[in-house]
């Protein structure tokens, strides 16, 4: 189960490196099942991801968020 987890983080991650996205969209997308709302919330909990306050803040990769998207792509 784990690494259901940890791929779904990734896929997140990648998601938000590959745009911007305002905090409204990035709830909506990744929302769409419970497992995924999970992503959103642990990767927040976990500081991978930021926002900027309210629903048009833009979502970003947090240096820690980045650093985990570069050690995957390098492995």
């Amino acid at each position: 189960m784990a690494d259901a987890h940890h791929s779904l983080t990734l896929q997140l991650l990648e998601w938000i490196a590959h745009g911007s996205h305002p905090y409204s969209e990035s709830i909506e997308v990744w929302k769409t099942s419970c497992p995924r709302f999970m992503i959103w919330e642990d990767a927040c909990a976990d500081g991978l991801v930021d926002s900027r306050p309210g629903r048009d803040g833009l979502v970003s990769l947090t240096a820690k968020g980045a650093q985990l998207l570069s050690e995957r792509a390098a492995a």
